[in-house]
C-alpha cells in the first residue's frame, strides 16, 4: 500500500467527511456540517468548498508532484 502525503491524508479525511454527511442529509435530512457551523455561514462555505478540493486532490492521488512520499 502507498504512503500518502500530508495533503492527501488531509483530503480523505474531507471527503469521508463530506461522504457521511451527504448520507446523513439523504437517508435522515441531516446537514451536519449546518447543524454545527450554520450559526456561522461563511464558515460553513468554507468546510463544503475544502471538501470540494478534497475530492479533486484525490483525484490525483499518487501524481502529486507538490508532496512526494519517500523520494
Amino acid at each position: 500500500m502507498m504512503k500518502k502525503c500530508g495533503v492527501h491524508q488531509a483530503a480523505w479525511v474531507l471527503v469521508i467527511i463530506g461522504g457521511l454527511n451527504w448520507g446523513l442529509i439523504g437517508l435522515l435530512g441531516w446537514n451536519v456540517v449546518n447543524l454545527l457551523l450554520g450559526s456561522v455561514p461563511t464558515v460553513e462555505r468554507v468546510v463544503y468548498v475544502l471538501v470540494g478540493f478534497a475530492a479533486v486532490a484525490m483525484l490525483s492521488e499518487g501524481k502529486c508532484k507538490m508532496c512526494k512520499v519517500g523520494g
